[in-house]
C-alpha cells in the first residue's frame, strides 16, 4: 500500500509539473503576441466600438485584400469582417491594411469594429491550416485566435464568431460545443467583446441560446428573398436582442435588385436599386455586409447612412420586398 501511495504521489507531482509547464508556455505565447502588437499603434481600449451601419466583408478578395480594406476604411466604413480561414479570407492582409491605417491616423482602433471567426477543419484548406488539425478543438480555437491577434494585429476583437456549425441538421455537434466553450473563455478573458455564430439554422440557434453561458450577440447568415430574408432566424434574433448580420444581400437576390417595382422605388428615392435593397435591409433591423470592390460603390453604399429620416421605404414597399418573393 505504501508503494502504491508513493506511485500515486509521483503521478500527481508529474501532472502538476506538466500543468505548470503548459501555463508557462501559454504565458510565453501571450507574451510573444503582446510584444508583436506593441510595435504598432493599436492600443487597447475599454471603449466598445460603436456598431456600424455596415460591415465591409473581406471574403474572396485574394491579393487585393489589403488595398480594398484600406479603400473601404478611408471611404468611411467603420466595420470590417474577416476570418482565420485562408481558403476564403486573407486575414494577414486585413491586418496589414489595419496597421497602416492605425499608424497614419486614418482611424483609431476604438472607432473600428473588427469581427473575425474560428472555422472548423471541414471549412479549411487542408494544405493551409491556421492551427494544428490534429489538436483537440479547444486547442484549435486557442491557436486560431492567437494567430488572429498576430495577423491583424490587435489586442482584442469586437466580435468573435463560430464560422458555422460542424454538422448540419437540427442540433449542434460536440465539436461545436467544445469550440463555443473555448470561445467563451476568450470572451471572458477580454480577447473578444462579444461572440457570434454564422451559417446557422433556427434549431441550432435556439439550442445555443438556451444552453450557452455566454449568449451570442450576432448571427451572420446568407439571406435569400425566397425565405423572407431568413425570416424565422431574423425574428428569433429580434426576440433575443441578437443583431442579425446578412451577407450576399445583393448577390443572392438579383431577382429583387432587377425587379421593376424596386426600380420604381429607386426612382422615387433618387437612388440605385442596390441602395434600395440595402436600405430595406437596414429598415427591417439587419446589419448588412457589403463586399464591393470599387470605390464608387463603396461611396454609394455609405451614402445611405446619410439619408434624411424622411428618405426611406414605405411600409408597403418594405412588405413587398420582405415577403413578395417568398416561395
Amino acid at each position: 500500500e505504501e508503494q502504491a501511495r508513493d506511485v500515486q504521489k509521483a503521478r500527481e507531482y508529474e501532472t502538476k509539473a506538466e500543468r505548470l509547464r503548459s501555463e508557462k508556455l501559454e504565458a510565453k505565447r501571450w507574451g510573444d503576441i503582446d510584444a508583436a502588437v506593441a510595435g504598432a499603434n493599436v492600443g487597447k481600449s475599454d471603449t466598445k466600438a460603436v456598431l456600424p451601419g455596415y460591415l465591409y466583408g473581406t471574403a474572396w478578395k485574394g491579393e487585393k485584400t489589403a488595398w480594398l480594406v484600406t479603400q473601404a476604411v478611408e471611404a468611411g466604413f467603420r466595420g470590417v469582417d474577416t476570418a482565420n480561414q485562408p481558403r476564403h479570407y486573407q486575414e494577414k492582409e486585413v491586418g496589414r491594411a489595419l496597421v497602416e491605417l492605425f499608424n497614419k491616423g486614418a482611424v483609431k482602433r476604438e472607432n473600428l469594429f473588427i469581427q473575425t471567426k474560428f472555422t472548423h477543419t471541414n471549412g479549411q484548406d487542408p494544405d493551409n491550416m491556421p492551427y494544428d488539425k490534429s489538436a483537440g478543438i479547444t486547442e484549435q480555437v486557442r491557436q486560431s485566435f492567437h494567430s488572429t491577434l498576430l495577423h491583424l494585429p490587435v489586442q482584442y476583437v469586437d466580435s468573435y464568431v463560430l464560422h458555422g456549425p460542424s454538422v448540419g441538421g437540427s442540433s449542434l455537434g460536440p465539436k461545436d460545443w467544445e469550440a463555443w466553450r473555448a470561445m467563451e473563455n476568450i470572451q471572458r478573458s477580454g480577447g473578444a467583446r462579444v461572440l457570434g455564430i454564422s451559417n446557422v439554422n433556427i434549431d441550432q440557434l435556439t439550442e445555443l441560446v438556451s444552453k450557452a453561458v455566454v449568449k451570442p450577440k450576432f448571427v451572420q447568415n446568407r439571406c435569400y428573398a425566397n425565405t423572407g430574408w431568413d425570416m424565422t432566424v431574423r425574428q428569433y434574433c429580434k426576440s433575443q436582442e441578437i443583431t442579425y448580420q446578412g451577407f450576399s444581400v445583393l448577390t443572392a437576390n438579383w431577382q429583387v435588385v432587377r425587379h421593376p417595382k424596386v426600380q420604381e422605388i429607386a426612382d422615387r428615392l433618387s437612388a440605385t436599386p442596390e441602395q434600395v435593397v440595402f436600405k430595406f435591409a437596414m429598415q427591417i433591423g439587419m446589419l448588412p455586409l457589403t463586399g464591393t470592390n470599387t470605390r464608387k460603390h463603396m461611396n454609394q453604399d455609405l451614402d445611405i447612412l446619410n439619408w434624411s429620416k424622411e428618405l426611406k421605404l414605405t411600409e408597403d414597399e418594405l412588405s413587398f420586398i420582405e415577403i413578395g418573393f417568398m416561395t
